[in-house]
């Protein structure tokens, strides 16, 4: 949910405390620019006098919690418009990875508005079923995730997220799967994803300071990407909702190397007991296999680790019927994820 701007003088310190996300957004830039900065500079260049030891009684300024874009920026394309606003293309080289590859960008309309100019933003990212190598399903009508938040937003049912859509894959070749892991002698993909890609997002967008405001969400093999990403790095992301997942990676890249696949394992890593992250977990209730091997998966968790199950009713292993899971899943990372924060 959005801070709503509130003049300063009608907040006291109670209603600030109360209402921490209805704080007032304002520019903090002069309209003098360079020019101002340069004027402020005496041409009397006698050390100026010191001033008076600040009071002892004096609170200590309040941290912040919104990141403003470090940079350097990444030069962006149009790739579609949606009801909600374009998504935006840009080819991302992992400085830790190596590895270089396409990554979609969607802004809620609320980002641009200068009422919210000083506020950040929470951060989404989203991992498609199949091979995703070149596309990402969450981009296109067939997963309209970004109209359906808008949507939410508007009824005060979810955050407006920014929505990170990478690639999952650099071949189309299942038996070239990376799995969303740094599998030994292969590209390191699971390095570009947990720290390349929110470098990425830190540099160009308006965050939330902190793990709390990240999530990740997939379906089908994104939502294997998905729930390892979040157990494997609790550091980075807050919340993860694996929609109609598998939990054992298979890829035929692990031959040779089974202690780094049981590593890299969602079957191992929930039962570890390591990882703060909450995580939802879904499954088709059509489908007695997949409700069962996601049934199993969740009652793995221990401690910090929790997962929650949600079964959809008569549902499949279908792109339509994953579809029908994003209200729920949007209000989900909602609850369990910080919303916009404005200083």
């Amino acid at each position: 949910m959005l801070p709503q701007p509130r003049p300063a003088a009608r907040r006291s310190a109670a209603a600030a405390a109360l209402l921490a996300l209805a704080v007032p957004l304002t520019a903090c830039s002069s309209p003098g620019g360079a020019s101002d900065a340069r004027a402020a500079i005496s041409a009397d260049r006698s050390p100026a006098a010191p001033s008076a030891p600040a009071s002892s009684s004096a609170p200590p300024p309040k941290p912040s919690r919104v990141l403003m874009p470090t940079g350097p920026a990444a030069r962006f394309s149009t790739a579609h418009d949606t009801d909600a606003g374009p998504i935006l293309l840009t080819t991302l080289t992992g400085a830790k990875s190596g590895v270089s590859g396409k990554v979609w960008v969607w802004l809620p309309p609320q980002y641009d508005d200068p009422q919210y100019a000083r506020t950040g933003f929470p951060v989404l990212t989203l991992y498609a079923g199949g091979q995703s190598a070149g596309y990402n399903t969450w981009t296109d009508d067939q997963l309209p995730i970004q109209e359906i938040d808008q949507q939410l937003v508007a009824e005060g049912r979810a955050h407006p997220f920014i929505m990170i859509m990478p690639v999952q894959n650099l071949e189309s070749s299942e038996s070239r799967a990376l799995e969303c892991a740094d599998i030994p002698g292969q590209p390191k993909i699971g390095t570009w994803m947990a720290e390349d890609i929110p470098d990425f997002v830190r540099a160009n967008f308006r965050t939330v300071r902190g793990r709390d405001g990240w999530a990740v969400m997939g379906a089908s093999t994104g939502a294997f990407c998905s729930a390892k990403l979040a157990l494997q790095h609790p550091d980075v992301f807050r919340a993860a909702v694996p929609i109609d997942g598998y939990w054992d990676p298979d890829s035929p890249l692990w031959k040779g190397h089974e202690q780094e696949r049981l590593a890299n394992s969602p079957d191992e890593l929930v039962a570890a007991g390591t990882a703060d992250v909450r995580v939802l977990a879904t499954a088709g209730g059509a489908n007695a296999y997949e409700t069962r091997l996601v049934k199993e998966w969740v009652a793995k968790a221990k401690a910090p680790t929790t997962v929650e199950y949600y079964e959809q009713p008569g549902g499949k292993h279908l792109t339509s019927d994953f579809k029908k899971m994003i209200p729920t899943a949007l209000e989900w990372l909602t609850a369990n994820t910080a919303g916009p924060e404005a200083d």
